[in-house]
């Protein structure tokens, strides 16, 4: 596929895939070198949902930087809709931060000045979206999250499980193909932990978005279709959801 039909309008019916080959990413720590990657090899198809799991200091976040473009892999590539995204030029690549992947993070990254309404509209205005469009959108959107009743409200008078869902409905605001969420259950009680995982099973499955999950959360993998689990920077293995054998009591911590 040549980028320039990547980048086309008509790109929404394509089957939007990510894939990684030979990933690497080494960094210097004084006189040693860090392999926090050291050879991924991976493929995530349309409408998956993937968890990324493995103990501190595995490659997770790592691996979702550099697939969210948030980092470049010192080798190998990361192919979205088998586009080299380290062939992008600045612009392209902000195109694709913007309008094709949505983050969600640990520390939810609003704009605690802003209303929830604003923090959702922003990456719509950075797209290109009309004033009275993005407003209606916002408001759809924050109402689908559980928030219709709290558009004016800032962070400050969010509990932590709503600014969590600002920040997923702000994730989604452009309609993505992907979403990428770093440990977001992380900084929540099993209570709003628990809707957040629900919330996200239910968008992937009525958007149709490809989720990847990077987290040490077992309520996650409730939602996955697959585990991809990390070791020393590289997979260890690869499960289907039927084939996790988790204990009930890690579902409930």
């Amino acid at each position: 596929m040549k980028k320039s039909d990547w980048l086309a309008p008509t790109s929404a019916t394509i089957e939007h895939t990510i894939r990684c080959v030979g990933v690497q990413r080494h960094y210097r720590r004084g006189d040693e070198v860090v392999r926090a990657l050291d050879g991924v090899d991976l493929v995530v198809g349309k409408g998956e949902f993937v968890s990324i799991m493995g103990p501190s200091g595995s490659g997770k976040s790592t691996l979702f930087n550099c697939i969210g473009a948030l980092d470049q892999p010192t080798e190998g590539s990361v192919f979205v809709d088998e586009v080299d995204i380290a062939e992008l030029d600045s612009q392209e690549m902000a195109w694709l931060r913007c309008r094709k992947i949505g983050y969600i993070f640990q520390s939810y990254n609003i704009v605690q000045v802003m209303t929830t309404v604003e923090n959702v509209i922003l990456p719509m205005i950075f797209g290109g979206v009309g004033g009275d469009e993005s407003l209606r959108k916002a408001v759809s959107i924050l109402g689908r999250v559980g928030l219709g009743d709290r558009l004016e409200h800032r962070a400050l008078e969010l509990s932590g499980g709503q600014r969590q869902r600002v920040a997923i409905a702000r994730a989604f605001a452009n309609s993505p193909a992907i979403i990428l969420a770093d440990e977001p259950t992380a900084n929540l009680d099993l209570k709003s932990g628990n809707e957040i995982v629900d919330l996200l099973i239910r968008l992937n499955r009525e958007e149709h978005v490809t989720v990847i999950v990077a987290t040490h959360d077992f309520k996650v993998l409730k939602a996955s279709d697959r585990v991809i689990w990390l070791r020393d920077g590289r997979i260890d293995r690869i499960q289907k959801r039927a084939e996790l054998e988790i204990e009930e009591s890690e579902l409930h911590t």
